[in-house]
């Protein structure tokens, strides 16, 4: 049983996302279950309506799930299971103030030693912590041996008790910690393999001591994925752009791309354009490598190209809003025709909906149109009657040099702005024959 467990505190992140994927593809392969887990304990860092919107995120990746929860509904087993290891004497009330704790991290410091909670609350009688009415937090006993997994990437790993002191389980507030909450639930859920980001590897050893502690005896294998770094090679911060699934998003890049580059980073693959369901038959965890990977939006927008030139005419049609241009139905294949052209300049949805609203609509505002207005006019003029269905290009050009006497710069800038409204693009030769079935189309939208 696999799990995917963000929490609702701010837009996906690439690293999740890039988790979420990788567990949903495992859980496929060995058809175990996948569950969805919103971890809402911490209250104060909770945004509004976060929850919905990663569901409805991971469903436009093609991620659905068997078990759904809400951590906090869970709070009675947590608390339950706390008071177990203090009735069993493995887990303590302590007392200890913030400002006592910190005294001792700056003793700690000032003498060049790493901090460990003393255990100053440890060997309270029954008596002792029934009489002190100050809030207490509940740590577990820190372990007495050390722990060894394994982790489908990273080989196995080992960890030395003394690295692991007495840590909190249970706030004063009697809700949670991060790595109690997420170890009852992973037993309760019945969790076999957990797949999330390098930075979780140092909890890994808590969570494991906090199961063991509880009786659980069951092997959990482990995956932590090496981070992503951005493009100048520095751990990828949440605050960049290009680390937000949202932006990309909004950007205009497809789910299906950003779900091939995800699956692509450190990894081998047999081939490099691919989609979820394509992933499934040879996807491979332990092929990923061990070192961090580097995002870089120019591979990403190369995907993208790719997986726009594979689209079927209905779905990019429906991308780029054929619909609002009014155009007649059975144009949608020789729109779409012309936008998988485009593709050689433009990389994202936003890019190729601005080429083509410009093809249809052209703006009579701008700078270059009122340059050349005259020549646009007259050239328009001899379009609109012009019958070209049997011309190719040459004949086009011809037809239309003759008729409007314009030469040189004066005759092709104003020509591809009224058929483009740019001075700028693909050679008109090739553009041609993209646009002839268009034409009528493209004069009636600019110019009506």
């Amino acid at each position: 049983m696999y799990r995917f467990a963000p929490s609702p505190t701010g837009d996906m992140h690439i690293g999740n996302l890039r988790a979420a994927l990788i567990n949903y593809l495992c859980s496929l392969q060995d058809k175990s279950g996948f569950i969805l887990r919103i971890e809402d304990t911490d209250t104060a860092r909770n945004i509004a309506g976060k929850d919905e919107e990663i569901k409805e995120l991971l469903k436009l990746f093609g991620v659905s799930w068997q078990h759904f929860y809400m951590q906090s509904e869970n709070l009675k087993f947590h608390r339950q299971m706390a008071l177990k290891l203090v009735s069993e004497k493995k887990a303590f009330a302590c007392f200890c103030t913030a400002e006592e704790l910190e005294a001792k991290k700056e003793k700690a410091k000032a003498e060049g030693k790493p901090y460990r909670y003393d255990g100053t609350c440890e060997k309270l009688s029954d008596s002792e912590v029934l009489d002190n009415e100050k809030p207490f937090v509940i740590r577990l006993k820190k372990p007495i041996k050390a722990m060894e997994f394994a982790d489908l990437i990273k080989g196995k790993l080992h960890f030395e008790p003394e690295n692991i002191d007495s840590f909190v389980i249970m706030r004063a507030d009697k809700t949670p910690t991060y790595n109690f909450a997420c170890a009852v639930d992973d037993m309760m859920e019945g969790v076999t393999c957990i797949i999330r980001g390098e930075d979780h590897t140092s909890n890994t050893p808590k969570q494991e001591h906090i199961r063991a502690s509880l009786g659980y005896d069951k092997p959990m294998l482990y995956a932590h994925l090496p981070i992503i770094l951005n493009e100048e090679g520095q751990k990828m911060s949440k605050r960049e752009a290009h680390s937000s699934v949202k932006w990309l998003l909004e950007l205009g890049i497809l789910p299906v791309s950003i779900a091939n580059y995800l699956l692509l980073l450190g990894n081998k693959t047999p081939q490099e354009i691919f989609t979820l369901k394509e992933a499934l038959e040879f996807f491979d965890l332990k092929k990923i490598s061990k070192a961090p990977a580097r995002f870089d939006l120019k591979k990403l927008l190369q995907i993208n190209r790719e997986h726009i030139k594979k689209l079927d005419d209905e779905t990019l049609a429906e991308f780029l809003s054929f619909d609002e241009l009014g155009l007649s139905l059975n144009l949608k294949a020789d729109f779409a025709k012309l936008a998988k052209f485009y593709t050689q300049e433009a990389s994202t949805i936003n890019e190729l909906k601005e080429k083509l609203q410009g093809i249809f609509k052209l703006d009579k505002h701008s700078v270059e149109y009122k340059e050349y207005e005259k020549q646009i006019v007259l050239l328009k003029e001899i379009l609109t009657q012009l019958e070209f269905s049997n011309l190719d290009y040459e004949g086009f050009k011809n037809e239309l040099l003759t008729k409007s006497k314009l030469k040189g710069k004066a005759f092709f800038a104003p020509l591809r702005l009224l058929l483009t409204s740019s001075l700028h693009g693909p050679d008109l030769s090739e553009l041609y024959p993209l646009l002839k079935p268009l034409m009528k189309e493209i004069l009636g939208e600019k110019y009506d």
